[in-house]
C-alpha cells in the first residue's frame, strides 16, 4: 500500500513549471501553496494532508486536493468520516469496478508528484521504516483518481484524491513484507514517456484497457532505498526534513539481503 509519503513544494511545481509561465508561477506560490500542508517530509494519509495534484482538466495548473477520495455518493460528514481513511489508495486492477472509484477512474484521473514513499519491512516482532525514491532523484509521478465532494452542510466544495497501486516489483516484495497482508503493493509509478497518457480521455481511441495497461510495476533498478527513522510511535520526530536521513538498524543485517 502507500500509506506515507514525502513531497516538496520542488517536486510539486515541476510540472507547472515546465509548462507554465513566471506569472502562471508566481500566482500557484502565493494563491494556492498556503493553502496546502507542504512542504511534507513525512506524512501519513490518515491526517489526510491538503497538497497539489494536476487532474485531467487542468493538467499544467496544479489544484489543492485532500488525500483520501470523497465520492459523490457520500451524503454527509458523518458518512464522510466512516469511509474516508478506505479511499486513500485505490487498488488499480479494479478502479473501474467499485463504487467508490469507478467514475473518477472513467473520467477524473491526476497525476501527484511525490519525492519518494515509506514502507515498512517486519523482522520477527521488529518494524523497521524504508524510504524509497528515484535513483535519478528526480520526483516521482504517481497516478491518481481525483473527485470533487460538496458538503450540503457547510457548502464547502472539497477536491479530493487516492493514490493508485499495483502489485509491488521485485524490490517492494521484499521491503513490503507484511505478514497481515495478502500481498505486496506499491504506488503506480508512471515513466516520465507515459506520464500524460494518464490523463487521456476515454474515448474511442483510448478505451479502460488502454488505461489499464498503464497500471504497472514500476522498474526496481529505477528506484533507490534506505532505512530511515522511525514513522509511528514515541521515537516519531513529526514532519521534520530529517526524517529521511539513514538510520542504520543491526537487527536488518541479520535477515536483509539483496
Amino acid at each position: 500500500m502507500c500509506y506515507d509519503v514525502k513531497t516538496s513544494l520542488k517536486s510539486q511545481l515541476k510540472r507547472a513549471k515546465h509548462y507554465g509561465n513566471q506569472k502562471a508561477i508566481k500566482e500557484i506560490e502565493e494563491k494556492l501553496v498556503p493553502q496546502t500542508d507542504l512542504p511534507l517530509y513525512h506524512t501519513q494519509g490518515h491526517s489526510h494532508k491538503k497538497l497539489l495534484i494536476y487532474t485531467n482538466e487542468n493538467s499544467h495548473y496544479p489544484t489543492v486536493s485532500t488525500w483520501g477520495l470523497i465520492p459523490s455518493w457520500v451524503k454527509d460528514e458523518e458518512q464522510k468520516q466512516r469511509s474516508w481513511n478506505s479511499t486513500l489508495n485505490a487498488r488499480g486492477e479494479t478502479i473501474f469496478e467499485k463504487p467508490s472509484f469507478r467514475s473518477s477512474a472513467t473520467s477524473k484521473r491526476c497525476l501527484i508528484y511525490l519525492d519518494g514513499f515509506y514502507e515498512h519491512h517486519h523482522i520477527n516482532k521488529s518494524t523497521i521504516p524504508f524510504y524509497i525514491s528515484r535513483e535519478d532523484q528526480e520526483p516521482l509521478i504517481v497516478a491518481g483518481l481525483w473527485n470533487d465532494w460538496l458538503d450540503k452542510e457547510t457548502g464547502e466544495l472539497m477536491n479530493t484524491f487516492s493514490i493508485v497501486t499495483t502489485t509491488a516489483n521485485s524490490l517492494m516484495t521484499k521491503i513490503h513484507n507484511n505478514p497481515k497482508a495478502k500481498e505486496s503493493r506499491m504506488p503506480v509509478i508512471l515513466p516520465d514517456e507515459l506520464a500524460d497518457n494518464w490523463l487521456l480521455p476515454i474515448n474511442d481511441d483510448l478505451d479502460q484497457k488502454g488505461i489499464q495497461e498503464l497500471i504497472q510495476p514500476y522498474s526496481a533498478g529505477a528506484l533507490e532505498y534506505r532505512t530511515v527513522d522511525r514513522l509511528r510511535g514515541k521515537q516519531y520526530m513529526g514532519n521534520r526534513e530529517e526524517i529521511t536521513n539513514k538510520v542504520e538498524y543491526p537487527e536488518l543485517g541479520l535477515f536483509f539481503d539483496f
